[in-house]
């Protein structure tokens, strides 16, 4: 089966960094993703995804990231389910992420950058030639 998931979009608030008894890291968070189609009112709606991240990744995405910051993903989606205190099943659908990468250069407080200079630089590889002539059918 395949389960992947790739997903780019900001953090709605900074990562919620605890321990487990077993000293385990586990990071918390929420990607908000533009959906790429506008609804009735002619604005783009976004969805609020529940991610988690565990060990090492979990404390170094802590530590790099923060509230707004642009960021990717991969992973897989994970649905778990428990019993709260008033005795009901509870379902949490998240994805758990397994890699991450940063979409927007760290800001120094010392030296604010417009975010322009902040955005990785685009592919700068040699055009493809699409000549039509070249096209086998």
């Amino acid at each position: 089966m395949i389960n992947n998931v790739v997903i780019i979009g900001r953090l709605t608030r900074d990562v919620d960094l605890r321990y487990t008894p077993k000293n385990q890291a586990v990071g918390q968070f929420t990607l908000a993703v533009n959906r790429n189609f506008k609804n009735q009112n002619g604005e783009y709606d976004a969805d609020f995804i529940n991610c988690v991240i565990w060990g090492k990744s979990a404390e170094n995405f802590a530590n790099w990231t923060k509230k707004g910051n642009l960021v990717g993903i991969t992973g897989r989606v994970q649905t778990r389910n428990y019993e709260n205190q008033q005795g009901q099943r509870v379902y949490v659908t998240e994805v758990v992420a397994e890699s991450f990468q940063l979409l927007e250069k760290r800001a120094n407080s010392a030296n604010q950058n417009s975010m322009a200079e902040q955005m990785p630089p685009s592919f700068a590889g040699d055009p493809m030639d699409n000549k039509d002539d070249d096209l086998p059918f």
